[in-house]
């Protein structure tokens, strides 16, 4: 398994908010061993030169494919994090995105390659099984 650790600065992510029939579509983290720590939006990180907004579309199409708009203001988060014991810290822009072109399969969810070429399963999440016991936790900490 390709181990991931959060880089020694802090990384500006931008995050979208795709829903389907009152579900969020999020994207599986896991730990070294792969068990599940949790889910968040989909997206990545922010190149130097580069907007929020324009990283948000870039990164549903290379994850997904699907040609993107952003389709409303960000809610900015801050998440300082330890990942397999390396110390994180994130600026995230999460924002609720449309589809404008492209189509994600019917199913419940959907694998990609991320940049690393690790693989990804992002699939669909009534908000309100987010952060309840034996659930995944949105955004995990550590």
């Amino acid at each position: 398994m390709n181990q991931w650790r959060p880089p020694r600065r802090i990384r500006v992510l931008a995050l979208g908010l795709l829903w389907r029939e009152g579900r969020l579509l999020v994207c599986e983290v896991r730990d070294d061993a792969g068990r599940l720590k949790g889910v968040r939006p989909p997206g990545g990180g922010v190149e130097f030169g580069e907007t929020w907004r324009a990283a948000l579309v870039r990164e549903f199409r290379e994850e997904f494919g699907l040609d993107v708009a952003v389709a409303g203001e960000p809610h900015v988060a801050e998440n300082i994090f330890t990942h397999e014991g390396a110390r994180g810290h994130e600026i995230a822009f999460v924002a609720p995105v449309e589809i404008v072109a492209g189509a994600l399969a019917a199913g419940e969810s959907v694998l990609f390659l991320e940049d690393r070429g690790q693989p990804v399963v992002a699939r669909w999440l009534d908000p309100a099984t987010l952060d309840a016991d034996g659930a995944p936790l949105f955004s995990p900490t550590g």
